[in-house]
C-alpha cells in the first residue's frame, strides 16, 4: 500500500477482522495498522461493529470508512430438505477448530447436550489445533456414533454438509462478520450463534437464536431451536434462502463497492509531502525517514 501511494495510486483497504486493545500484541498490531492506513484513501469493513473497531484502532476518519457486507453465492447454497435425517436432529458446525471459534465451548456443549438429548447428532467440518479436544471428548464420552468429525472441507463440499443438518451452531468468541451463518441460513438451517462482534447485524432476528458466549446460554439457544423444530414453528428453508438472496447477493455488493472506487478515483492524488504529513500524525517519526528513502529509491528506479 505504501509503494502504491508513493507511485500516485489510490488505495482502498478492506478489513474483515476485529482486534482488541488491551494486550501487547494488539497494541503493536494496531499501531502498524494506523501507520498503514495513515494515507489510505478509503476503508471498507464488513459490519458496523467492524467499522467502529477499525476507526478506533487505526484512528482513521469515520467518513472514510464504508460498511459493505460479504456476499454469498445463493446459486450454490440452496436448501435440500430431502437430505435431512427424519429420525435424528443434526447439529452442523463448520469452522476452523481454533480457540477464537469457541471450540472449548463446543466440546462442553457436546458433553452436556448428548446425554440429555439422545436424538441429537453433531456433524463437524473443519480442522485446526483444537481438533484434539473434540476427539478427546468423543473418545472419553463414547460418542463415536453421535459426533462425526469430517476434518478440513473444500468450499465445494460445504453445501452438502449443511444440507444434512437441521441446526447450524456457531460458538465464535469474536467475529466481525460470520460468513458461515449466512451460508447456513441460505441452505435453510436454523442458526444458533453467540452474540459477539458483528453477528447480530448479519441475519434478521427471526432467523437466528442469539446467545451469550457461554455453555448454559448456548445450550438454551440450541434447545429453543430444537423445540421450535419439533413443534413446526420454524421458517421454511426456501423462505430463508430467498431472504438471504435478497440481502447478500453479489450484484448488490459489487455495486456498493463500485461506488466506493468511483468516489476514490475523484480524489486528488496525494503528493509525497501530503503522505508525510499524514504519517506525522501517527507519532512514529522514524517511519518518515523510511518513506522518504522509499520515495527516493522509486524515483531512481523510474
Amino acid at each position: 500500500m505504501m509503494i502504491a501511494r508513493l507511485l500516485g495510486l489510490k488505495t482502498v483497504f478492506t478489513d474483515h477482522s476485529l482486534f482488541g486493545f488491551a494486550d501487547s500484541s494488539a497494541i503493536v498490531t494496531n499501531k502498524c495498522l494506523e501507520i498503514s492506513l495513515a494515507a489510505c484513501n478509503h476503508c471498507i469493513c464488513v459490519s458496523h461493529i467492524g467499522k467502529e473497531n477499525t476507526v478506533l484502532r487505526a484512528r482513521v476518519n469515520h467518513s472514510n470508512v464504508s460498511v459493505i457486507p460479504n456476499a454469498v453465492d445463493t446459486t450454490v447454497f440452496v436448501p435440500d430438505p430431502s437430505k435431512r435425517s427424519q429420525d435424528n436432529i443434526i447439529i452442523v458446525v463448520v469452522s476452523r477448530l481454533v480457540y477464537r471459534k469457541g471450540v472449548d465451548l463446543l466440546a462442553q456443549i457436546i458433553m452436556e447436550l448428548c446425554p440429555a438429548h439422545p436424538e441429537v447428532r453433531f456433524l463437524i467440518g473443519g480442522d485446526g489445533p483444537k481438533k484434539w479436544l473434540l476427539e478427546e471428548v468423543r473418545e472419553k464420552k463414547d460418542l463415536k456414533d453421535r459426533v462425526t468429525l469430517l476434518g478440513g472441507l473444500e468450499h465445494s463440499q460445504v453445501r452438502g454438509v449443511l444440507n444434512q443438518g437441521h441446526i447450524f451452531l456457531n460458538t465464535s468468541l469474536t467475529e466481525a462478520y460470520c460468513m458461515a451463518i449466512v451460508e447456513a441460513a441460505s441452505c435453510g438451517l436454523q442458526v444458533v450463534s453467540t452474540r459477539v462482534g458483528g453477528i447480530p447485524e448479519v441475519l434478521p432476528p427471526e432467523f437466528i437464536y442469539l446467545t451469550e458466549p457461554n455453555v448454559p446460554s448456548l445450550i438454551a439457544g440450541i434447545e429453543a431451536a430444537m423445540s421450535d423444530l419439533k413443534n413446526g414453528r420454524t421458517i421454511s428453508p426456501f423462505k430463508c434462502h430467498e431472504t438471504v438472496k435478497s440481502l447478500y447477493n453479489w450484484v448488490n455488493v459489487s455495486e456498493r463497492t463500485e461506488i466506493v472506487y468511483e468516489r476514490v478515483t475523484r480524489e486528488r492524488v496525494k503528493h509525497v509531502s501530503d503522505i508525510l504529513k499524514c504519517h506525522q500524525s501517527t507519532g512514529v517519526f522514524p517511519f518518515l525517514l523510511v518513506i522518504s528513502l522509499m520515495y527516493i529509491l522509486l524515483m531512481l528506479l523510474d
